[in-house]
């Protein structure tokens, strides 16, 4: 982030399986900066927990995911095969 707020409630998450490693992204708003910080995390199949750098997406990007994230009933469903999934993570979905 740009401005160092502290955000504390998420937008919008979506999780997938992608080859049986499950990745979490998880969206922030900041009204400071006027765009989204995306932060995520990474469960290896073989390991610990990890958690990947933020990274701050402009307002069109951020307004573009949370809308395509909205279309899934489970977004937090590493399984779910969804159009909102399917578009999210492409082909590498397991």
């Amino acid at each position: 982030m740009r401005c160092s707020a502290v955000l504390e409630k998420s937008i919008a998450l979506i999780s997938g399986s992608v080859m049986g490693d499950e990745y979490t992204d998880i969206l922030y708003f900041c009204p400071s900066c006027d765009g989204y910080l995306l932060a995520g995390y990474h469960d290896h199949f073989m390991g610990e927990e990890t958690a990947l750098a933020g990274a701050m997406l402009d307002r069109k990007e951020g307004d573009r995911r949370v809308a395509l994230i909205a279309r899934c009933d489970c977004p937090w469903d590493k399984n779910c095969r969804c159009e909102a999934h399917r578009k999210y993570f492409g082909v590498f979905l397991d």
